[in-house]
């Protein structure tokens, strides 16, 4: 394997607040990468080292000489008077680039290259900072929340851009899918220490789970021995000559372990105080439209009792005006909204909120309430609150200035949960939280008894959370599907297959000739027949060498050498199996 970066012992620290010291990684050609870390320890600054943009206090960073990195940036800076096209190229776009950087801006639902990048959102202006990262084709890709602004379509392009080929890739993301289905390498910075594992998402959870239970049994083991040890010189003072020196020091390195503190939650908050009545609300025959784009025509939506409703769709499809209609923040063209008289509403909306730098961040949740009711006599204090999802004591007494995108975005949340509403509104509340935070409230969702709506892209965050789907496909045509994301995609998968075959039929029908009775099937050739014989040996071999290689990937026995090439390797196994299995069904279905 070549090695693109060598990253050796790196420290880093902010005054008295250290991020990581005395890290380790590497990154060979043709890695995909994950990074993971909870909010506020160091990710986006490792990454801004890594580029060059900050410095560190200790180490060393070796990139391979002459290799060309590209950096996607969680917040891009463009001149706001200059073009998509320039944008995208940096003034040096040639002729034979600009039709591919049209089919990627394209993908990316950018199709106007003219326009001024002023004149763009700052979603609109992530699209571009990433077409112009995959346009330059770096030999090392280093994405910051690559999915942010991104809806479900544009990721699912995205995630198979990544996954095919050799590209080298170093990313930090939120989005559990496409880690799963990227990312061949996790790194996971804890504790200022990096971890690395080499598998996926999925088998990144289950070693992790495993470091995390044999620290805690060596944690218990120091405490026992502890408990031992410090008994024995208190009644020994006086005997700590020469030959008891040695048991003195290791008893204080004993006394570091047992007093190491785990940072893994012990309990599942559970509300039981939370009363809404029967009647939520009621859409009856809603219209709303901005200039040509029609938002809703006619709904009509009674919402249920505990219902927990997932919106998704394509950015610009009202999902999130739809929301704000409910709340009463836009006004309906025709219809009305009526809202049951229980109902309190807790809103968590993209814009976030703006809060006062100088305020302490438990200053910022005591002054909406000091507790919470959680009923049967228990109250949740704002400071547990916040302890719960992961501001410790110390955090909760800095200044807000201090705080990371990320914090301010958990904090902003718990100011939202600190006011005990019973129907929780949240609109993309996934973007730059992290994956341990994401699990805390995806816990408290599933056990919030009162109602829930969920804009997101997050495809793993819905499939937790929701029951229930409406799908905004645009120009008001609203999709109202009893199900979470994954049962969505499999319905739509389906119908589109359905859709194929008729088609097919309909243009053998269309060609046929007239001698033929309508009800006739074409039934397979012999040589099609040997075809789908051939086809279904070929995808047997094809799936047995694929669970070969993800069972060598995750076995941890693997040389370097061979996990470079089984990376290599599985993609291109995947397209085939894709196309030989759309080839299968396709002669399934003239036979069946």
């Amino acid at each position: 394997m070549v090695p693109y970066l060598d990253v050796q012992h790196l420290s880093k620290s902010f005054g008295a607040l250290t991020l990581f010291r005395d890290i380790s990684f590497s990154i060979g050609e043709g890695q995909k990468v994950g990074l993971i870390a909870k909010n506020g320890t160091g990710k986006s600054t490792l990454l801004s080292i890594l580029s060059g943009k900050e410095g560190y206090d200790e180490g060393s960073i070796v990139f391979r000489r002459d290799l060309k990195v590209g950096m996607l940036e969680q917040s891009p800076v463009f001149d706001p008077d200059e073009s998509v096209l320039d944008a995208c190229f940096n003034h040096h776009g040639e002729d034979e680039k600009v039709l591919k950087a049209k089919q990627v801006l394209t993908q990316l639902k950018i199709r106007d290259l003219k326009q001024r990048m002023g004149e763009l959102s700052g979603g609109q202006q992530k699209r571009v900072a990433l077409a112009n990262v995959l346009l330059t084709e770096p030999d090392l890709l280093i994405l910051d929340e690559p999915t942010n602004h991104l809806d479900l379509e544009m990721i699912e392009w995205l995630e198979g851009y990544l996954a095919r080929g050799n590209r080298t890739l170093l990313m930090v993301t939120h989005d559990r899918f496409f880690l799963d289905r990227v990312c061949s390498v996790i790194l996971e910075l804890d504790d200022q220490t990096i971890y690395t594992y080499r598998g996926n998402y999925a088998y990144y959870l289950e070693k992790r789970q495993e470091r995390i239970d044999n620290r805690r049994a060596e944690v218990a083991r120091a405490n026992n021995l502890y408990r031992t040890e410090l008994e024995w010189m208190r009644r020994m003072p006086q005997a700590r000559g020469h030959k008891a020196r040695y048991r003195e020091e290791a008893f204080y390195e004993l006394e570091k372990v047992a007093k190491q503190r785990l940072e893994e939650r012990q309990l599942r908050l559970k509300a039981s105080n939370v009363y809404i009545g029967s009647k939520i609300f009621e859409c009856q025959y809603i219209s709303k439209k901005f200039e040509d784009t029609v938002i809703l025509k006619d709904f009509y939506y009674n919402f249920s009792r505990f219902e927990k409703m997932g919106i998704v769709g394509n950015n610009g499809t009202g999902k999130s005006t739809f929301v704000k209609m409910l709340l009463g923040q836009v006004p309906v063209d025709d219809g009305r909204i009526v809202i049951g008289e229980t109902v309190k509403f807790g809103y968590f909306s993209q814009e976030g909120l703006q809060f006062n730098e100088q305020q302490k961040v438990i200053d910022v949740v005591t002054a909406i309430a000091d507790y919470v009711d959680l009923g049967s006599g228990k109250k949740l204090s704002a400071s547990q609150l916040l302890q719960y999802f992961l501001f410790t004591p110390e955090q909760q007494y800095n200044y807000v200035y201090k705080l990371s995108g990320g914090e301010r975005r958990k904090l902003y949340l718990c100011t939202v949960l600190m006011q005990n509403p019973n129907f929780l509104v949240l609109d993309e509340p996934t973007n730059d939280l992290d994956i341990v935070t994401l699990q805390i409230l995806e816990e408290y969702l599933q056990d919030f008894p009162g109602c829930v709506i969920v804009v997101s892209h997050d495809r793993y965050f819905m499939d937790k959370v929701v029951d229930h789907l409406l799908v905004f496909r645009g120009q008001g045509d609203i999709k109202d599907f009893p199900g979470n994301y994954t049962q969505y995609r499999e319905w739509v998968a389906l119908e589109d297959k359905k859709a194929v075959s008729a088609g097919q039929a309909s243009m053998t029908s269309s060609t046929s000739k007239p001698s033929y009775r309508h009800d006739d099937r074409r039934r397979l050739s012999y040589k099609e027949k040997r075809e789908m014989e051939q086809l279904e040996k070929d995808i047997a071999t094809l799936e047995a060498e694929k669970k070969q290689i993800e069972e060598a990937l995750c076995g941890g026995t693997t040389s370097v050498d061979e996990i470079t090439a089984m990376s290599k390797r599985l993609p291109m196994l995947n397209d085939e199996l894709d196309e030989k299995s759309m080839r299968w069904l396709e002669l399934s279905e003239i036979d069946n």
